[in-house]
């Protein structure tokens, strides 16, 4: 049986040191409840991503959820998004009860397009929720220039975009909150978490209470809240992880540049274009399998399956389009996302992904 290349594989630090970094629990029995380990994360990252609050989160989809209910949007109010991302993002604003509506993206870089926003705002718009795709980074200017002359909310999806920044400043502090994922298969993970960030420290509040059954004293609580917490466990292993990320994007930026190396020799595959202004985190390699290749996306993500290579079809179908919706948005003008959904192929990428495999790969992409 062939070993599975998968599309990623979660970076972990050395065993021993987990271990004796989890070893005072058993002292404390002090396991959860935003714990010393909980609130040595948070200033840490805080740090490192170069944001001036954080608050965490038991994964990156509650905190969307919750920094999307914090701001206290009414119910069936519109949020302006994309739908080409995850559908978390999407299930994020309609759990809100909120309305999404969808704007097509770039074909340049698979972001939102910008140029697009001001057609969609009506009365009813209170927020738009843009998402950093793979990385890639969003017209920040413009959406928030939008933003400020319609009076609208801006909560950006960073899951993909840990560790980037650009023109020198941490992603996350733009707009009025961005969220990250430290799930298992990001460049950082904690296992299970996430975090939202922002500049408001009211948010902070705000988000704890929602995080925390709105529990503020042993015999108060003083809002309607969720249960949102990270643990100490998870809360543990990213520390641990986060000694070693820049020796992570090192490793995935060296895997990212002999593929770069390869991809641009293939007839019919192109490559998102790259701002030079943003320091990437290398967290993905997604390639558009276009008309003129000789094999289409399809087929070469069941060649690559067949050599054991899983390849993912991210993403596919857009969420608009998503059996969920009940065919609601399936004939909206998004011409440029659903383009890109029938062509995008990300392919193997992660720290100790062997050479051989990359040079596998792209032998498959290029003669099948």
């Amino acid at each position: 049986m062939k070993e599975k290349i998968l599309v990623t594989r979660s970076s972990m630090p050395p065993y021993e040191e987990y271990i004796q970094a989890i070893k005072p629990l058993w002292d404390t029995h002090w396991l959860t409840n935003m714990g010393q380990y909980h609130r040595e994360l948070e200033q840490r990252l805080k740090e490192y991503l170069k944001v001036p609050e954080l608050s965490l989160m038991v994964n990156g989809h509650l905190a969307l959820e919750l920094a999307i209910q914090a701001m206290g949007f009414p119910e069936n109010a519109e949020v302006i998004t994309t739908p080409f991302t995850f559908i978390s993002t999407t299930h994020a604003i309609v759990r809100n009860r909120l309305k999404p509506v969808f704007c097509d993206v770039k074909f340049s870089d698979g972001t939102i397009d910008e140029s697009k926003i001001e057609a969609l705002i009506t009365e009813n718009t209170v927020a738009i929720v843009p998402v950093h795709v793979y990385g890639n980074i969003c017209n920040i200017e413009k959406i928030q220039e939008l933003a400020d002359a319609y009076g609208l909310k801006v909560i950006y999806d960073a899951a993909h975009a840990f560790g980037v920044t650009y023109r020198g400043e941490g992603i996350g502090a733009f707009g009025d909150a961005s969220i990250f994922s430290f799930h298992a298969t990001k460049v950082f993970n904690t296992v299970e978490g996430g975090g939202v960030t922002f500049k408001d420290r009211k948010l902070y509040d705000k988000l704890y209470n929602l995080k925390n059954f709105g529990i503020r004293g042993e015999e108060l609580v003083t809002e309607v809240g969720a249960n949102a917490k990270m643990n100490e466990l998870a809360a543990i292993m990213g520390l641990c992880n986060l000694n070693y990320i820049d020796e992570v994007f090192m490793e995935r930026k060296k895997r990212y540049e002999a593929y770069v190396e390869r991809i641009q020799q293939i007839e019919g595959i192109r490559r998102f274009e790259e701002s030079s202004e943003t320091e990437k985190n290398y967290a993905y390699f997604p390639i558009l399998v276009t008309e003129s290749c000789q094999f289409d996306r399809d087929t070469l993500y069941e060649k690559l399956r067949n050599e054991g290579i899983y390849a993912r079809k991210y993403f596919y179908p857009l969420t608009s389009d998503q059996a969920c919706f009940k065919n609601k948005y399936r004939y909206m003008q998004l011409d440029n996302a659903r383009q890109l959904s029938r062509e995008v192929l990300v392919l193997p990428l992660y720290a100790d992904l062997p050479f051989e495999v990359i040079d596998k790969v792209c032998d498959i992409l290029a003669k099948g």
